[in-house]
């Protein structure tokens, strides 16, 4: 089975926690920023109908787009666009934005994210920034061999 879905607007890393001090005792807690696109992200998934929740070994396809800067020549823009000109300067790390997605997804689109076992990951520029993921089930030799697909 596979699902495919985009989260719309510039893809956010995942922050990492924070910490703050209430009397005596140090409270923990997601940055504000993270816990919003991860929002976006379960809404995303589950905007069309009754979410499908996949199982076993899951294959996650991420394509980060990131917006082309106003700074940029009408010919990088050109180049930008086509992807010839990748976003190494783009401040996201393409494993964080990958993290806040995939952590986003738990309990929803599979019971955890550790089912992913196969990552294929993309920074890119687009006039429309987005982020487009692509989850599939994958079956095994072993799952194939033992229950073979009825005919």
């Amino acid at each position: 089975m596979k699902v495919s879905f985009t989260v719309p607007g510039v893809p956010v890393s995942k922050q990492r926690p924070k910490f703050s001090r209430q009397g005596k005792f140090i409270r923990t807690y997601t940055p504000e920023q993270t816990v919003n696109y991860e929002n976006l992200v379960k809404m995303a998934y589950c905007k069309d109908d009754e979410p499908i929740k996949l199982n076993g070994a899951i294959k996650a396809t991420i394509k980060a787009y990131f917006p082309i800067p106003k700074s940029a020549s009408k010919k990088k823009h050109a180049q930008m666009a086509l992807n010839t000109i990748k976003p190494v300067t783009v401040s996201k790390d393409t494993d964080n934005v990958c993290k806040a997605i995939l952590d986003a997804l738990n309990d929803i689109a599979y019971d955890d994210d550790r089912q992913i076992v196969e990552l294929h990951a993309y920074k890119l520029y687009s006039d429309m920034p987005r982020a487009e993921v692509e989850l599939e089930e994958l079956m095994d030799d072993f799952e194939t061999k033992m229950n073979p697909p009825e005919v």
